[in-house]
């Protein structure tokens, strides 16, 4: 029987080859596989339980309907992370895979590596890439019906996982043990890379989907936002498409992006465009750029510090609370004159920022700052340029004196 079985499998050698191909196909999954009819099947039931959890009430267990929801999103992204190792790996390892999947196992892995030192930020990306690798396929589905079931679980989903990843980031900016200035670097381009990443990727869905009463509120700074994804930016349109994003935050991720944590992120962009303006060569480019960062104290200062409450330094609050007076003040010029007005406040934030930039302990070297700002105040009149002078450190300083 042995000699048999060996003529018989020698003799029907391409036979069963091809056999051993089409079963291997089946288990390395493509979208018609194993793990391809799994998760259509886990996404199906999904869709299911999360729109009877959707629509639990009280003549329905919601507590019951919440954990058949958990349970059932836990199979799906089992699933999902089962389609990536067992198919898109084995591709890649066979040279076998296309573009999308060799792209895809790369992205896969770059989450991976943040598990050991990163464990939140990785739980909640790992989620979230695995979403998005399945959404890819559904939306080319061309599936209407399921397209528009899936919708509806994404973005529900997607904005408890984005709103988890920015938490994440404001707890690490509050860490106050944390001092290094390259940390809090990262942090910063993190949060404003993810709050650009939601608003192409699901804030433009849930417009897509006619989401009107949910995003009714941030439809003016979407548009402002849209009008720095053309063309090429320079460091000046960069600065003015974060002020965008922070603007959209403070309405969609209130509580994931806190107050103090948007302060922080505001005035790392003040000090981007302190540094633009004061670095900047050709005076048109230069005068652009002060004029964004003119724009910038008002949002800071109208938007974000005249809605604190809570002033951990008392000090500070009252000098806020002497400039807000003196804006209000200058406020009242806008009517009846408002090229006065206009001038008034360049003058006032001038002033306010200079205070700022002499009280607080600033690393940053902003002596050209300081002097273009007093060429400013001269040019308004605001401050007089004495004709005596000295010389200080072999250079020649004139003296200028502010008008009282």
């Amino acid at each position: 029987m042995e000699e048999k079985s060996l003529r018989i499998t020698g003799t029907d050698k391409t036979f069963f080859n091809k056999i051993t191909k089409t079963l291997t196909k089946m288990l390395i999954p493509t979208k018609i596989g194993i793990n391809g009819m799994l998760i259509s099947i886990k996404r199906n039931n999904l869709l299911k339980v999360f729109e009877n959890y959707q629509n639990s009430n009280e003549n329905y267990n919601e507590k019951e309907a919440e954990k058949k929801y958990e349970t059932a999103y836990q199979g799906y992204l089992e699933a999902l992370d089962k389609y990536v190792m067992d198919s898109i790996y084995k591709k890649v390892r066979n040279n076998t895979a296309s573009e999308f999947e060799r792209e895809a196992l790369s992205k896969y892995y770059e989450v991976v590596s943040l598990k050991e030192n990163e464990f939140v930020e990785y739980k909640n990306r790992k989620q979230k890439y695995l979403l998005e690798l399945d959404n890819d396929g559904v939306q080319l589905s061309g599936k209407e019906k399921l397209i528009s079931r899936y919708n509806e679980f994404y973005v529900s989903k997607m904005d408890t996982l984005y709103k988890a990843i920015l938490k994440n980031y404001s707890i690490k900016l509050a860490d106050t043990t944390n001092t290094y200035e390259a940390s809090k670097e990262w942090i910063y381009t993190k949060i404003f890379y993810t709050l650009e990443e939601y608003i192409q990727n699901i804030l433009s869905l849930k417009i897509r989907m006619n989401k009107d009463e949910e995003i009714k509120d941030v439809m003016k700074e979407y548009e402002n936002y849209q009008s720095y994804t053309i063309g090429k930016l320079d460091t000046k349109d960069n600065i003015e498409k974060n002020v965008a994003l922070l603007s959209i935050s403070r309405k969609l991720f209130t509580h994931s992006l806190p107050l103090i944590v948007a302060i922080q992120c505001y005035e790392k962009l003040l000090k981007d465009a302190r540094v633009l303006v004061q670095d900047t060569k050709i005076a048109v480019k230069r005068e652009k750029a002060y004029s964004m960062l003119i724009n910038l104290f008002e949002d800071y200062n109208v938007k974000l510090l005249s809605t604190k409450v809570y002033w951990e330094n008392a000090k500070e609050r009252e000098e806020f609370k002497k400039f807000w007076n003196q804006y209000k003040e200058v406020c009242k010029l806008k009517e009846t004159n408002f090229i006065e007005y206009v001038r008034q406040k360049e003058i006032l934030f001038i002033k306010n920022d200079m205070k700022k930039i002499n009280q607080d302990n600033i690393k940053t070297d902003y002596s050209k700052l300081i002097k273009y700002y007093k060429r400013k105040l001269i040019d308004y009149g605001a401050m007089r340029e004495l004709k005596n002078s000295y010389i200080s450190e072999g250079k020649y300083i004139k003296k200028m004196k502010e008008v009282a």
